[in-house]
């Protein structure tokens, strides 16, 4: 498959994006795939209610039909047609979060097919912020089924670059955006509203708390830092191994200055073994590393720093081609919950607490 890469600059004339997001459009209503961009990561857009094209994003992801795929709607009014009923808790999160990096999971309608759904009776909804997916949205008929744009289990893409990498060839469409727009780096907070107290079942920029101060009460689920269950996923990203480099990455917990020294000593052992290292580390440390390849996550003070740089680093280190991965721990608040979230599933929850 032949597939074209189209970019969008911000110095562009309204008229020349509205065309070709127009053209991308008219690829999702014939049953295409389009990859776009959003404010968390590269969405991989197909017809939410086709189920032939929900299939298709399977394909060409490799993911696993269980893993549910999130709609993404331009207007909350599109909402209405997705789902059998609106509980108020959610229409309040609506109210507060969209357009943003919200994800809601609510009983779907009938109109949603289970194919969107991964065979659930729930679908997850989002209304993006990004202004290019927004416009691409309306032009693609206003419901567009999206994962991260990304061969199912690596680090999902935050600029076109990695899009390219991994879809050229496998989708009719690439929509390459201005990479200097805000990007958070994340993918969106999931939260389950089919329960009596909402269940956050994937943390993101939108936090626990910033959801409980608008709705009251909130759960969250058991898995975001365990290994999930085999049961079915509800939400994606809770089943299997997402966000991994090729390398083998581990995490260490502690006092900083034992952190450093045990991945320190780690490093000089695969070092004398002729393997490569890579650490992914804070300011406060990044200077006492001894590997071949050092990551620089910004300051804790500000995690949004490490969140938009997260998946970029992990991308890195396969380009760089690190064998083996070292990266601080993350606390368990906050958006570094996100953070730390993300790094147990590269890591297949492999932990080391000195």
């Amino acid at each position: 498959m032949e597939t074209q890469i189209i970019t969008i600059n911000k110095s562009e004339p309204p008229a020349a994006v509205l065309d070709k997001l127009s053209w991308a459009g008219r690829i999702i209503k014939r049953g295409g795939l389009v990859a776009f961009p959003t404010e968390t990561v590269y969405g991989l857009g197909g017809d939410a209610l086709n189920p032939d094209a929900a299939q298709k994003i399977y394909a060409a992801k490799g993911r696993p039909s269980d893993n549910p795929l999130i709609v993404h709607i331009a207007q909350i009014s599109s909402l209405n047609k997705l789902v059998s009923s609106i509980p108020d808790k959610a229409k309040k999160l609506a109210q507060a979060f969209w357009p943003g990096p919200l994800t809601m999971i609510m009983n779907k309608s009938d109109i949603v097919p289970l194919q969107t759904t991964g065979g659930l009776g729930t679908v997850a909804v989002r209304m993006p912020s990004h202004p290019v997916a927004l416009e691409f949205i309306k032009q693609a008929g206003g419901y567009v089924a999206a994962p991260s744009a990304n061969l199912s289990g690596k680090p999902s893409p935050t600029t076109a670059k990695y899009v390219i990498q991994d879809m050229n060839g496998r989708i009719d469409m690439i929509i390459a955006a201005d990479d200097s727009e805000g990007v958070i780096g994340l993918e969106s907070t999931i939260v389950d509203m089919t329960t009596d107290i909402p269940a956050i079942l994937r943390p993101g920029y939108i936090t626990q708390a910033m959801i409980s101060r608008e709705i009251g009460e909130t759960d969250i689920d058991v898995t975001i830092f365990d290994a999930a269950s085999d049961k079915a996923p509800k939400a994606p990203g809770m089943k299997y191994r997402h966000y991994a480099p090729k390398g083998e990455l581990a995490l260490v917990e502690g006092e900083p200055e034992k952190v450093a020294a045990y991945i320190n000593r780690q490093t000089q052992l695969h070092k004398e073994r002729g393997e490569k290292t890579g650490v992914i580390a804070t300011d406060t440390l990044v200077t006492k590393y001894n590997a071949d390849v050092i990551k620089n996550a910004g300051s804790r003070n500000e995690p949004l720093t490490a969140a938009n740089r997260l998946y970029t680093f992990l991308r890195e280190f396969d380009d760089e081609n690190v064998e083996f991965i070292y990266s601080e721990a993350f606390k368990n608040d906050g958006l570094e919950q996100a953070i730390m979230n993300r790094l147990l599933k590269a890591a297949g929850h492999k932990i080391i607490k000195v």
